[in-house]
């Protein structure tokens, strides 16, 4: 194999494992109690369909609607005096991380994918509890040491291979049935995991990969999968006695519309050198 063709093949590697992960850190964040989110569960339930895709088209064009999530967003920048807690703090923040996103895109839009915008997760640049956070602070600093494993059919950062966009937005009271809601939508997704038991094989999300510490530390994937997978599969899934093997992560947008579609690796691995 030619020395530049090996280079690129070692680059797709180690950008697609890469990519999701980040550092793996970051700082707790806080957020103030009573929070309201109807707001944002009326624009989740306009501009996300049932496949989780968004409608970025519309909604960049809804001046009242881009507005609003700015609205509810600027809840989320008073300083935490009286801090959230408990499944509180973790539907608080599991709605600020996916509502940053969508408004990050939308300033954006139209993109390929989150990864031709400069420092979508390490920026600092999201106002929570009197300071400036990023999503890495949210997702690695706060919601994976408060909720573990739990946190990753939530947490939806703008990718085709990202667990499905809900349409509601996540509340103190419902918190645990909606995680579990989330999660049993990710894994019947057949484009996201494919279960053969013929075959004694799954062929699950990276994110599984790359977070198996989150997972190991809930019992492992088998226990998982015994869960949440699609009901004629669980027993199968909590056996664990199959292959495993990790599907690529396609890192293009979540656009209901064109946007998104055709994003390589190639073109991955070319928007982390270059971009």
């Amino acid at each position: 194999m030619k020395p530049w063709i090996l280079l690129i093949v070692l680059g797709l590697i180690f950008v697609s494992a890469a990519a999701r992960v980040h550092s793996q850190t970051g700082e707790n964040v806080d957020v103030r109690a009573g929070i309201d989110h109807d707001e944002f569960d009326r624009l989740l339930k306009k501009y996300v369909n049932e496949q989780g895709l968004v409608n970025y088209g519309a909604w960049k064009q809804n001046a009242a609607d881009l507005s609003a999530l700015d609205e509810y967003l600027h809840q989320f920048a008073a300083k935490a005096d009286n801090a959230a807690q408990g499944n509180e703090k973790a539907a608080s923040l599991v709605n600020a991380y996916n509502a940053f996103v969508l408004q990050w895109i939308l300033k954006n839009y139209p993109t390929e994918s989150i990864w031709q915008l400069k420092d979508s997760f390490s920026g600092k640049r999201n106002d929570v509890g009197g300071r400036k956070v990023a999503l890495d602070d949210i997702e690695h600093g706060s919601l994976r040491p408060l909720i573990g494993y739990r946190a990753h059919a939530v947490l939806v950062c703008a990718a085709r291979s990202c667990p499905p966009l809900q349409r509601f937005a996540y509340t103190a009271e419902k918190f645990e049935e909606q995680d579990d809601r989330a999660y049993s939508a990710w894994l019947a997704r057949e484009d996201l995991n494919k279960f053969s038991p013929n075959e004694k094989k799954v062929e699950i999300s990276s994110i599984f990969k790359w977070f198996k510490q989150d997972f190991e530390k809930a019992g492992g994937i088998a226990k998982i999968l015994g869960r949440y997978a699609p009901e004629p599969i669980r027993a199968f899934g909590a056996r664990g006695n199959y292959e495993i093997k990790y599907l690529p992560y396609n890192w293009g947008l979540n656009d209901q519309g064109p946007h998104g579609r055709n994003y390589s690796q190639a073109q991955l691995l070319f928007d982390n050198i270059f971009k």
